[in-house]
């Protein structure tokens, strides 16, 4: 066999070298390792491609149906995890490639008749992101839908839960449970938004882009985008086969997700412990200690707060590597897949978690009361009496500040000092009976009960929107 000849096990790329690959370069440049998942994407791509080489007349009907058919027969095996690698095998590609070969004989060495890795490997790529971001973001909001699931249950206990705002991790004002668990729900929306966005933009098919510049084959990329079901085609080869903006925005979409994830974790950490005592978590929820017998970890929340760094990072890594990459494919691009991966993996397993937990966790209610109900909470609500009374804000603040400050001093009750101050009198000491603090915040979007059926409202047409746009 002369060193021209296809040699079993050979790389499709060998005809331009005198020697096989070394071992060390193999090994360092494969990627099959972590693309194997691209699977059925490169099977959509290739059989896209191939009906497209038929519609053209670039190959014969018979051709056409021979390499589909064994395109079919790959999908089956991988499917039914009896697909076989070879050594050879640098990626996914490759390796479906050679196994079509395999199975159709010589038309199978048409299969990649006006296409490169550079096109093959975006379009795959492209079409993963389509399925996974779409389920990441339903994931999102399946936790969104638990959570107003869980602010409702607030709203119809008796009387409807609340809890202290803080601010500086301090006492603030007193809010609804409900309007709490909000404030998360519609951070999360904006984060469905913005993968909606990404998936609009990621929806080009860069198939038919060759390596870099197209082809002199009189391929039509409109149908092969079309049968793979993008929205549009590219408009510039260079930039269709060097463009890795959608995976720096969807690993932005996803860091973000993570922040709002972790502080999420943040509180409920907080709100699991002794110290706050506002929630239980349920035992299938939560771990044990391998020492302490008493323990009970809210570790999903700890990790959603820990791996927010591992998606930062990941972003971070994808964006260093892009920044110095002249036109138009390098190898380098080969690192975008593993951030991608992970990413989606952790985010979409936090989301899983995180949903249980706070679905199946237990409020304690009287503990939440208990400290909405802190007479230091009023003071802002004082002040404003004042202001309602004509007396500067500036002036009622100082006038409460002084109550607080001899409150503490003395260790009385600030009702107590109130109730005897010639500023304010037994009416300004109803304030601090119980829950009215919280039913004072009226304003639209504020935490108190008449704003919170209008919330509710926005949210639940806010939810519709989303699933409508992601439908």
């Amino acid at each position: 066999m002369s060193k021209n000849e296809v040699s079993e096990g050979a790389a499709l790329w060998h005809g331009r070298f005198d020697a096989a690959p070394a071992d060390e370069l193999m090994a360092y440049t494969e990627s099959l390792s972590f693309d194997k998942r691209l699977w059925a994407d490169d099977i959509l791509g290739s059989k896209a491609h191939v009906s497209m080489l038929v519609s053209v007349g670039i190959l014969t009907e018979a051709d056409g149906a021979v390499i589909l058919s064994a395109l079919d027969a790959v999908a089956q095996e991988f499917a039914s995890g009896k697909f076989v690698y070879e050594p050879s095998d640098e990626d996914i590609h490759t390796a479906i490639e050679r196994r079509v070969t395999q199975i159709a004989g010589e038309p199978g060495g048409r299969i990649h008749t006006g296409r490169s890795r550079n096109d093959q490997v975006a379009t795959a790529v492209r079409l993963w992101c389509k399925r996974e971001v779409a389920v990441v973001a339903s994931h999102v909001l399946a936790l969104v839908n638990t959570l107003e699931e869980r602010a409702l249950e607030a709203d119809a206990a008796t009387p409807p839960t609340r809890l202290p705002g803080y601010t500086h991790v301090q006492h603030a004002q007193p809010v609804l449970l409900s309007h709490h668990l909000r404030a998360h729900s519609w951070a999360l929306l904006r984060d469905v938004d913005r993968f909606a966005d990404t998936l609009q933009r990621l929806d080009v098919s860069p198939l038919g882009a060759g390596a870099l510049a197209g082809s002199s084959l009189p391929l039509n990329p409109q149908t092969s985008a079309t049968s793979m079901g993008f929205a549009s085609t590219f408009a510039n080869s260079l930039d269709a086969v060097s463009d890795r903006d959608f995976i720096a925005e969807i690993l932005f979409d996803i860091a973000l997700l993570g922040v709002h994830l972790s502080r999420i974790g943040e509180e409920w950490v907080l709100w699991t412990s002794a110290e706050f005592g506002f929630a239980v978590l349920d035992d299938a929820y939560a771990t044990g200690s391998s020492m302490l017998p008493q323990k009970k970890n809210a570790d999903i929340a700890e990790l959603a707060r820990g791996k927010a760094g591992r998606l930062i990072g990941n972003l971070t890594g994808l964006l260093v590597m892009l920044k110095g990459l002249p036109l138009a494919y390098n190898r380098d691009l080969q690192e975008d897949k593993e951030p991608l991966f992970d990413s989606v993996d952790q985010v979409r397993r936090a989301l899983i978690a995180l949903n249980g937990m706070i679905a199946t966790a237990t409020f304690n209610t009287k503990n939440m009361i208990a400290g909405a109900d802190a007479q230091a909470l009023v003071a802002t609500d004082l002040a404003e009496w004042l202001v309602q009374r004509g007396t500067p804000f500036r002036d009622a603040h100082a006038v409460v500040g002084k109550v607080v400050r001899d409150s503490i001093a003395t260790g009385t009750p600030m009702v107590t000092l109130v109730e005897a101050h010639p500023a304010f009198g037994p009416d300004a000491a109803s304030l601090f009976d119980a829950g009215v603090a919280v039913d004072r915040r009226q304003t639209p979007g504020a935490a108190g009960p008449l704003a919170a059926a209008e919330q509710r409202a926005r949210l639940v047409e806010a939810i519709r929107s989303a699933e409508a746009r992601l439908a």
